[in-house]
């Protein structure tokens, strides 16, 4: 069972820690040795057009019966660049994109690069007052969208250009590649995400980071023109950059899923749909989200099918816990690699990977583990006082490397607070990212994820970790998913509420779920109430939105 460490064991392991040379030397060097070399003065769209010569009339993108060649997809990019470039768009320039899934989306976003700007993804079915803050915001001198969003958008000040609409006047441009302007320092997009605030960041992305995750990646999952993507994450999502730069920066295919999956009640259908595109476009590699992966495993179990035929399945962006884990493994065969990704947007979307065997997960059950560093990213897990904390303590994750974002757009004082110096390294320009994660590392180097800090609550004077307390009841059979949070009906009177969508081959109920707790967690760890959902309310990148789940009109059974 895992052991949390609650402030006051935590604030004095800080004063005690006189860690030996040895294991620093393990935990800062040895563990963080990921040093590899990249191509530092590429641009993202330079490593496509090297693809596009080598793959011409190759397919790059599938969505549904609509297919484009790496030449064509080229082509029309290059002459959206060149009409983008007309209008003033370079280096630094900012370059709003509001579209709906299509071959168009690929052609916008490659388009704005090769024009020398940074695209910010803005997700057509966002309501206007986010859409609304997030133009405010950031104030692009462009927008690129498709007619059918136009109406969907709040009033703004930036010049708009409609890739359908205004196509005839955009095919007037040259087809040939653009000088490229940009330079590896550039930004190449800003995404925008939440945070314990409630109010959204714009975290910008140079090419320079960019180019080293694709690497990196290209390294850890053995890359090739051979493969097939699947494209599922949110346009406003990082994970989407994620799954078209691994697909057309190797020269693979990508498959742009039609449906929108995320927010989809019907998880018996979204699982169908999934499985049948996977089938159908002979997928090889995908990355998911927990909450959909779920529904996906549901299906090919319930249907006694397979996942033999990935090559690459990777699930990220939430928890994903070893018992899971270990049930995929066993769809997937002895052939497919499952790899567990953690990372965080503001360190270009990946840093640490876990791929295990069943044997290696057997005694990890509860636990989710995201591994090692991917290269060029140095992982520390740190006290309050940036101090490393010994092997098996918990502490706030910290990032370093080439991966880290130039900062948050338009705020100078939050970059100041997540970005700082790193101690650690004689670089005097190398910086820190905080991540607010709780972690710690294992004695064979591989990290073990522990949730939030800012998911610790208080009950009773003791503090409590909720995830703690959700990986627990992950384990338990009749639990499919599960989300725990504190509830303040009185000022300081917590308690603990747990919301289970349970297994449709076990029946779950308060009082056999709340003795399946007491058998392994302390008394003031298990909920009072049991809240039993069909599924689990999703955020539009597919993360279990806390913010919705509903307080109970009345507990029917408080334990």
């Amino acid at each position: 069972m895992k052991k949390f460490v609650n402030n006051e064991q935590r604030d004095s392991l800080t004063n005690t820690h006189c860690l030996a040379q040895k294991e620093l030397d393990i935990l800062l060097t040895k563990w963080n040795n990921t040093q590899v070399a990249y191509p530092k003065d590429l641009c993202i769209h330079e490593l496509f057009e090297s693809q596009v010569e080598r793959r011409l009339d190759s397919t790059a993108v599938v969505f549904k019966n609509t297919r484009i060649s790496y030449q064509e997809l080229n082509k029309r990019a290059n002459q959206l660049a060149r009409h983008l470039r007309k209008l003033g768009v370079g280096p630094e320039v900012l370059v709003g994109i509001c579209m709906e899934r299509s071959i168009e989306m690929i052609i916008g976003v490659l388009g704005i690069v090769k024009a020398g700007g940074a695209y910010i993804p803005l997700e057509p079915s966002y309501p206007k007052e986010l859409l609304s803050f997030m133009l405010s915001d950031a104030n692009p001198l462009i927008l690129v969208v498709q007619e059918k969003v136009i109406e969907s958008l709040p009033h703004n000040e930036a010049q708009t250009v409609c890739i359908d609409a205004d196509w005839d006047i955009i095919l007037q441009e040259k087809p040939e590649n653009l000088p490229t302007k940009t330079t590896a320092n550039n930004l190449a997009y800003i995404i925008y995400t939440s945070g314990s605030t409630g109010k959204r960041k714009g975290v910008m992305i140079t090419h320079s980071s960019l180019v080293n995750a694709y690497w990196a990646w290209k390294d850890a999952y053995s890359l090739s023109q051979n493969d097939c993507h699947l494209q599922v994450a949110s346009f406003s999502f990082d994970v989407f950059t994620g799954d078209w730069v691994r697909s057309l920066c190797s020269g693979s295919k990508l498959v742009l899923n039609p449906h929108n999956l995320i927010l989809s009640p019907n998880k018996h259908s979204t699982g169908k749909k999934l499985y049948n595109l996977m089938r159908r476009e002979q997928i090889t590699c995908a990355e998911f989200t927990p909450p959909i992966l779920r529904n996906l495993i549901q299906y090919v179990e319930d249907t006694n099918q397979t996942l033999k035929f990935m090559r690459v399945l990777i699930v990220g962006a939430d928890a994903w816990y070893m018992n899971e884990h270990r049930k995929l493994l066993d769809l997937c065969g002895s052939t497919a690699r499952v790899i567990n990704s953690y990372g965080m947007t503001e360190a270009t979307v990946d840093s640490t990977y876990f791929e295990g065997r069943i044997e290696d997960i057997s005694s990890n059950g509860h636990s989710s583990l995201i591994g090692r560093p991917f290269s060029n990213t140095q992982i520390y897990i740190l006290d309050q006082h940036q101090q490393p904390v010994p092997i098996g303590e918990p502490g706030e994750i910290c990032v370093s490397g080439a991966g880290l974002a130039r900062g948050y757009l338009n705020s100078p004082t939050l970059t100041q607070e997540r970005f700082v110096p790193n101690p650690f390294d004689n670089n005097n320009n190398a910086r820190l990212y905080k991540s607010g994660d709780l972690g710690r590392y294992k004695p064979d180097g591989s990290i073990e994820f522990l949730g939030r800090i800012d998911n610790q609550v208080e009950i009773r004077a003791i503090r409590v970790e909720l995830g703690e307390i959700e990986a627990t009841l992950q384990e338990c059979p009749s639990v499919r998913e599960n989300v725990v949070i504190a509830q303040e009906d009185m000022p300081g009177k917590k308690y603990l509420i747990a919301y289970i969508v349970p297994d449709t081959k076990s029946i779950s109920t308060p009082n056999g779920l709340s003795s399946f707790l007491k058998e392994r967690l302390p008394h003031y760890m298990i909920p009072s109430v049991f809240v039993m959902l069909e599924s689990l309310p999703l955020t539009h990148n597919g993360k279990i939105d806390r913010t919705k789940l509903s307080k109970p009109k009345e507990v029917i059974q408080r334990l």
